[in-house]
Parts: C-alpha cells; sequence; structure tokens
C-alpha cells in the first residue's frame, strides 16, 4: 500500500514538472476545458436562476389561491378561446355569493385592473402604472406589506374612500425628496391621498406580478369611475388549511354554478384558476430547457476533452526519450501510466475550476450591474469536478497506455 501511494505521489510530482515545462501548451489544453465547463454551468445556472424568478413570482400569487376569472390560464396548441371569448366576466354579485356561502375559504377578494394609468403630483409624473382596486380581503391574501403608512381600513374600502397606496417606484417617481404620505396625487381623473407605500419587490421575469408599479384603491371607488367588467375582474379566494385545493375547488364550481343558475346539461361559463397550474406548465418547459442545456454542455466539453487527447499524444511523443530511460532504470508500467493520467486529469481539474471561478465572477458582475441573483448549485459544482475528472480519465488513458507499453531500447532510441 505504501509503495502504490509512493508511486502515485512521484507520478503526480512528474505530473506537475511536465505542465510548468510546457506552459503554452498546459495553457492551450485548458482554454477548451474551461470554455467547456463554463459552458455546461453557464447554461444551467442561467436555467436555474429563471426557474427560480418564475417560481417566486408565482409564490407571490398565492400556492393556496384559486381565482375565478373569465379565462383559463394557460395557452398553446390546443387553447379554444373562442369557447371562452363570449363568457361573461365574474360580477361583483358572483363575489358576494361565494364571499357568503364559501366554507372553505379564510378569505374571499374582489379585483380590477386598470392598466396604462397615470399618476401626477406636481410637475411629476409616473406613466403605464396599474391601478388595482381591491377589496379590503386582498391585504391578507396577498401579504401586502406596507412599509411606510397603513392600508385601507374596512370603513375606507366599504365608503370608497379616495385613498391610495403606492408601488415603491411610482412612490419614488412621484415623491423623490419627501414622503408621499399624507400628500394628495392626480389619479384616474380624481385627487386621492397617499396612504401607503408597499415594500419594494423588485421585477420578475416572464411572469410580473411585482407591487412596484401598482397603485391600489378601493374596489368601492373604482366602480363609481369606470364600468369594472371592462377591467378584467377577477374573484381571488384562500383556502382554509384543513382543507385541500380540490375540495376548494370543487365547492367553488358548486356555487359559481348556482350564482349564475347553470342548468347540469351545461358546462361551465368560468373558469377556476390556480398556481399548480402555472408551476406544471413551468417543469414541462424546463425539462425541454434542461435536456438542450445538457446536450450543449456535454458538446462543448467533449470538444475540450478531445482537445486535452491530442494534447497528450504529443506529450507521449515528446517524451518518449524520458520513458525509455524511466523503465529502464526499472520504472514500472503503473508508474508509466499513472503519470500521464494524473496529468490529463490535472488539466481537466484545473480547467474546470478557472470556468467555476469565471462564472462565479460573471454571476458576481451581473448582480451588481442588472441586480438580479444568478444561482450557482452546489449540485452544479459537484458535478463539474466529477464531469472535469471523468473527461481526464477518457481522454488520457489510450496516451498513457500507450507510453506505459513502450519498449524502453526503442523509446531510448527515439530520440
Amino acid at each position: 500500500m505504501f509503495l502504490v501511494v509512493t508511486l502515485i505521489k512521484e507520478s503526480f510530482l512528474f505530473a506537475l514538472s511536465a505542465l510548468r515545462d510546457n506552459r503554452t501548451r498546459t495553457l492551450l489544453s485548458l482554454l477548451g476545458v474551461t470554455i467547456g465547463i463554463m459552458t455546461i454551468i453557464g447554461v444551467f445556472s442561467a436555467v436555474d436562476t429563471l426557474r427560480n424568478n418564475l417560481e417566486e413570482s408565482v409564490r407571490k400569487m398565492g400556492s393556496r389561491t384559486l381565482y375565478v376569472e373569465k379565462w383559463p390560464w394557460g395557452g398553446g396548441g390546443e387553447y379554444p378561446w373562442w369557447k371562452y371569448v363570449n363568457r361573461p366576466e365574474p360580477k361583483y354579485t358572483d363575489f358576494e355569493s361565494v364571499r357568503n356561502r364559501m366554507i372553505t375559504a379564510e378569505e374571499v377578494a374582489y379585483s380590477i385592473n386598470i392598466s396604462n394609468s397615470t399618476a401626477k403630483y406636481g410637475n411629476n409624473s409616473a406613466s403605464n402604472i396599474n391601478v388595482t382596486a381591491v377589496t379590503h380581503e386582498m391585504y391578507s391574501i396577498r401579504n401586502l406589506e406596507v412599509v411606510d403608512g397603513r392600508y385601507f381600513t374596512e370603513q375606507e374600502s366599504r365608503a370608497g374612500s379616495h385613498s391610495v397606496i403606492l408601488g415603491a417606484t411610482i412612490a419614488e417617481g412621484l415623491f423623490p425628496n419627501t414622503t408621499p404620505i399624507g400628500k394628495y396625487i392626480t389619479l384616474l381623473g380624481r385627487k386621492m391621498q397617499v396612504i401607503g407605500v408597499l415594500k419594494r419587490e423588485g421585477s420578475g421575469v416572464l411572469i410580473n406580478v411585482s407591487n412596484d408599479e401598482v397603485a391600489y384603491i378601493p374596489f368601492t371607488l373604482a366602480r363609481n369611475l369606470v364600468n369594472y367588467e371592462h377591467y378584467g375582474p377577477s374573484i381571488a379566494i384562500e383556502v382554509k388549511r384543513q382543507y385541500s385545493l380540490d375540495e376548494s375547488e370543487s365547492e367553488l364550481i358548486g356555487i359559481m354554478r348556482s350564482a349564475r343558475r347553470l342548468p347540469p346539461q351545461r358546462e361551465d361559463n368560468f373558469s377556476v384558476n390556480q398556481t399548480t397550474l402555472i408551476t406544471a406548465q413551468l417543469d414541462q418547459m424546463f425539462g425541454i430547457i434542461n435536456l438542450a442545456g445538457f446536450f450543449i454542455g456535454i458538446f462543448s466539453i467533449l470538444v475540450g476533452g478531445f482537445g486535452i487527447a491530442n494534447i497528450m499524444f504529443v506529450s507521449v511523443k515528446e517524451r518518449t526519450n524520458l520513458i525509455g530511460i524511466q523503465k529502464a532504470l526499472g520504472a514500472k508500467q503503473f508508474f508509466i501510466l499513472s503519470q500521464f493520467l494524473i496529468e490529463s486529469i490535472l488539466l481537466c481539474l484545473i480547467g474546470g475550476g478557472i470556468g467555476l471561478l469565471i462564472v462565479y465572477g460573471l454571476a458576481a458582475l451581473v448582480g451588481v450591474l442588472a441586480g438580479v441573483t444568478i444561482v450557482v448549485s452546489v449540485k452544479m459544482v459537484i458535478l463539474t469536478t466529477v464531469l472535469s475528472t471523468l473527461i481526464g480519465l477518457i481522454a488520457g488513458i489510450v496516451p498513457a497506455i500507450q507510453a506505459a507499453k513502450l519498449d524502453p531500447v526503442e523509446a531510448i532510441r527515439s530520440k
């Protein structure tokens, strides 16, 4: 055992010496592996970052929340939009029926979304904002975090008070150097008092449910200003913990059908949506993306592996005379074999380490410049280490065997 350890140690030192003596060749060898490893880690890190961002956006919508809407969530190939276009929007009377009759609901809220609105304060204005008009219960369902000021009182919600709660971006745009609380802004053609500012959430990717560019007003106020049925009304139901989503959905469908007096033979003229519909589509999408990323990474690594193998054949050719001398002095085949295998593995591990450092550097740079947290998982670091070792073994095995089997006399004469 001691002899084997000693041989491996000596082989390791020989391999390091060979790498130092041929710096240019070593650098070129590292380049291919570094690019390959950097590609595979970069692809999977980008996919993981996108997945985390999307899942966080979905979580903001509520994992135990059902939504009654005109349109079902989804789309794609077989989306029969013609079946849904003539459906009625969820009315306020539907909301009242659900709120009063639903046993499995913790909270029930009603909301509409008035997009592309403009808010003004003095000479400052914020355009292309969303005005979301909500009933009082939305505060609990969406877990709205008011960091400055307060939320509507129940009396303000019922009476339709001219009050507004601003998203962080809107508040900064309208009030760059002063507190917005208590100030009056112009919104939807009315003067409204700012009573609260929401916590900054940051933008989402693809699914943007951030409140940063949203202004919340009481629904009772909005219904006096616009025809609310034209602004995508939605009923949100937070399900009690002791009930499953399926149980609650079944009860909800029964209440909605009763409220709309639908006979048994008619299909539903509304949709009950939940975030599991989105997560199922995300799982399917990321399955395809991960497969594509895997093949891209594998091909990149193979290119690096072929480069290492080519360099190792050149190395065997250059050191044939030295190998002959070592064998003439009594070096065993294992010693020669381990020299070249260790050299090959070291090249791949160093290249993989450099590729990993570049990815971490780029991730930190993107985080500073764009404010996006790039996910580089520990699983990917382990996978990179294993891949680098395997590539080193595969790329170096044939040249190493060739070197180990050289005839010492012929090898010495080759110089």
